[in-house]
């Protein structure tokens, strides 16, 4: 009986979607970084909510952040490769920066909802254009640390449509 639950659990765990959850530049400085604009949560605090919500969904998380743009490009590459479900992306300043991150996205082909803790249309001018957002399913900014509960929720219900 043992071996059953446990081999039916070891099936359920290998079933669930898995989303990559990637984070870019300056946000492993959350909870110290401009708290007034980001909050105080830490990007520990924030994976740890992201994995209950997820999990909650049925979802597994590879939770990820570098301050490298190359290396965000090739976990995008990654989370198409090893089959995710899909993708949810803070690429911070990248945002606004990046074509090579718009490509990658594009050429993955999985949904991508592009996330942001801060409502950057209430912000600095300079923020207002995203090279992210026409490659992206969707964009979620505004609600701090709650935005990667509801990329969560939005991922489920367009990979499950």
């Amino acid at each position: 009986m043992h071996h059953a639950s446990g081999f039916a659990f070891i099936t359920r765990i290998q079933s669930m979607a898995l989303v990559y959850i990637l984070n870019g530049p300056n946000l492993n400085m959350l909870g110290v970084r401009e708290t007034s604009v980001y909050g105080t949560l830490d990007l520990a605090g924030i994976e740890k909510l992201a994995r209950a919500r997820a999990a909650q969904l049925g979802m597994t998380v590879e939770f990820r952040q570098t301050n490298h743009e190359g290396v965000l490009l090739d976990w995008v590459h990654e989370a198409y490769h090893k089959g995710a479900a899909g993708l949810i992306i803070n690429p911070g300043a990248l945002t606004h920066t990046s074509i090579a991150l718009h490509d990658a996205i594009k050429a993955v082909s999985l949904p991508v909802i592009e996330l942001h803790l801060s409502n950057v249309f209430a912000r600095e001018s300079f923020r207002h254009h995203s090279w992210v957002s026409p490659a992206a399913k969707g964009v979620i900014c505004g609600f701090g640390p709650k935005g990667y509960e509801l990329a969560l929720e939005a991922l489920a219900s367009s990979v499950s449509a």
